[in-house]
């Protein structure tokens, strides 16, 4: 039952009350993390593992140790009050220890802080149930997560349910869980475990909740900030969402951020549901404080994410144990296999949008390794590489936190159609920074997202010799890519039903990456237009971006006026309505900083423009500016 139909039949019991009770607010405190990835140790601005020489400048972020020490004196602060701490899944992979103690170094940390309920990401299953099996063995709290669905063969048994209730200062809480609907896709869920539909198995979950009288609902989900926003905030009776996946850094003060903290999102039931994350890698813990009604119904939610910097002293004892346990890999991690002249770019936001420095680096390096087998075509999926490089020597420790999958070398031969839908297939999740995004050597392709899925591709030519010539969809190319997408893996079905004479060559990625470096040394990080993004509006060229100068964190200052068609780009915000052409790097965000010195009022220009992806708008398109 949705909720303004709920609170319609209580209308007259309430009236009928003579003795003028009243029913007091009950406020929630959410502290939160999600997208963990083993950041195990502190990280440097690159979300590599910092180095001591890092520490000593206090330049570090993160790590378990911190974390636990900020949760702590949160609980401190919060003495007495109504406190969850909630983990938003994908604790797995990402660093040297999960390689060397898959899962079970994670759920220690984990411990110590003591979880209230975790829900599973889709990377949990990297090792498939195995993996998740040993991690279920050793945590001490409960998973959740509606739309994991195991047969009666399943090693994982009945340990994650659909949700839970929790008694939270006396009231019935209840969290459901749900992870991305393409996990089998994204990791390696194994033949005995089902994912079904997040928002059929949540609502499922949610009405089994109601029956229990529970009426404060968490959505605890794996699904991403834009799937979160579409779609599970708007499940009937879902009172908040407090989500993982897309590593969004959702912020009030921060001009970088996705949007605000929390965001506010229109439930059919007729109240508004707190949508919160987190970013990743312990860098931030969501801080979110929820006041509902006598009624259930959320009637003001507020707060921002706490940075997790180096102001933040760990925690003794838990630094110790990492060192105990960083023993055994710090040998291979500590060893130099290259140096590197500037630093090479591995961000999640250009590998997963655009030609990345890793990507070209990395793709060069792979179709290098097979060059003597004939293989001509290099392509990797940009969320597979987790984390830049800075300049200087370069560690084998750095060359395996950028490829931390355990993938291999794979090679294989495909026809030029099964090629041209490969990429389509990688360019289809753009607006979600979707991590089968291609990164290739031996070829060049342009793309227009304004396109519809499947018609991106504008053109695609291979190299033949020292020339690039078009891609013939008839002919029989060979490729390299890595094992996971030669399996169908991140959606590239085409190379596991039409590829042939796969060979899974080996050895890992990691390897080809450091011997490659090793060779190449001093390395310089390089682009070359091997990928390029065409502007949508027929015929233009892209726009370059306004100069405009950011704010600092948590300052209110507002940001320089982007180009507009006006002509006048220095000119303040007109109280009528505006136009502005889309500059490379323009989000909602920073537009509603600009126009209106609010970020948070980006939804207006979002609803004046049909809702477009926040952070992937489409360069060469102009937007209606309604007024303030």
């Amino acid at each position: 039952m949705i909720r303004h139909m709920r609170t319609g039949l209580m209308t007259a019991s309430i009236l009928a009350l003579s003795s003028g009770a009243a029913f007091a607010d009950y406020e929630l405190n959410i502290l939160h993390i999600n997208d963990l990835h083993s950041r195990i140790e502190s990280i440097n601005k690159f979300d590599s593992t910092c180095s001591a020489e890092e520490e000593g400048k206090n330049e570090c972020f993160g790590g378990v140790a911190r974390l636990k020490a900020l949760i702590d004196t949160k609980r401190q602060e919060l003495s007495g009050k109504n406190v969850l701490l909630l983990n938003a899944g994908d604790n797995f992979q990402g660093s040297l220890f999960f390689t060397t103690y898959k899962g079970l170094a994670e759920a220690e940390f984990l411990n110590l802080m003591k979880f209230d309920a975790m829900t599973v990401g889709n990377h949990e299953f990297d090792e498939s149930e195995d993996g998740l099996a040993g991690f279920l063995d050793k945590i001490t709290f409960p998973v959740v997560t509606a739309n994991v669905l195991p047969s009666h063969k399943s090693k994982i048994g009945d340990r994650i349910k659909p949700s839970i209730v929790l008694d939270v200062g006396g009231q019935k809480v209840g969290i459901v869980g749900a992870v991305a609907n393409d996990t089998p896709e994204l990791s390696s869920p194994g033949p005995d475990i089902l994912i079904g539909d997040d928002v059929a198995t949540t609502t499922a979950a949610v009405e089994e909740l109601k029956k229990q009288g529970v009426d404060k609902i968490i959505a605890l989900t794996h699904v991403g900030y834009p799937r979160d926003l579409a779609a599970i905030a708007k499940i009937p009776d879902v009172d908040i969402v407090v989500g993982g996946h897309s590593h969004s850094l959702l912020s009030n003060t921060d001009p970088k951020a996705e949007g605000p903290y929390p965001t506010m999102v229109d439930n059919p039931g007729g109240y508004k549901v707190p949508v919160v994350q987190a970013a990743s890698y312990t860098k931030y813990l969501g801080d979110l404080v929820v006041t509902f009604d006598d009624k259930g119904v959320v009637k003001a939610a507020k707060g921002d994410p706490i940075l997790v910097d180096s102001s933040v002293k760990p925690d003794e004892a838990v630094l110790a144990r990492v060192a105990e346990l960083g023993k055994p890999i710090e040998e291979l991690r500590s060893k130099i296999i290259a140096k590197t002249e500037a630093p090479i770019d591995g961000s999640r936001e250009n590998c997963r949008t655009k030609e990345c420095e890793m990507g070209s680096l990395l793709t060069d390096a792979m179709l290098d390794r097979v060059k003597g087998q004939g293989v001509t075509i290099a392509i990797t999926n940009g969320g597979g590489l987790r984390a830049s490089i800075d300049a200087g020597d370069v560690s084998m420790g750095e060359a395996i936190t950028v490829l931390p999958f355990q993938n291999t070398v794979a090679t294989f031969q495909i026809k030029g159609d099964g090629i041209r839908e490969a990429l389509e297939n990688g360019l289809s999740k753009l607006e979600e920074g979707g991590g089968r995004f291609p990164q290739v050597a031996g070829m060049k392709f342009s793309f227009d997202k304004s396109k519809p899925v499947g018609s991106r591709v504008v053109s695609v030519e291979v190299k033949e010799g020292e020339g690039y010539v078009a891609l013939d969809p008839a002919k029989t190319y060979s490729l390299v890519t890595n094992n996971y997408m030669r399996n169908g893996g991140d959606g590239y079905d085409i190379f596991k039903e039409k590829g042939e004479n796969a060979y899974d060559y080996g050895p890992g990625l990691e390897t080809v990456l450091a011997d490659y470096l090793a060779a190449h040394q001093p390395f310089k990080p390089y682009t070359d237009g091997r990928i390029t993004e065409v502007a949508s509006a027929a015929g233009a060229a892209p726009v370059e971006p306004a100069t405009e100068t950011k704010p600092a964190t948590g300052t209110d200052t507002t940001a320089t006026q982007p180009a507009a068609t006006s002509g006048d780009a220095s000119a303040p915000a007109a109280s009528g309505p505006q136009k502005h052409v889309i500059a490379k790097g323009d989000t909602l965000w920073d537009l509603a900083k600009s126009f209106y010195g609010e970020g948070s009022l980006w939804k207006k220009i979002s609803e004046a423009n049909g809702k477009p992806a926040p952070r992937a708008l489409h360069v060469g398109t102009e937007l209606e500016i309604p007024a303030k």
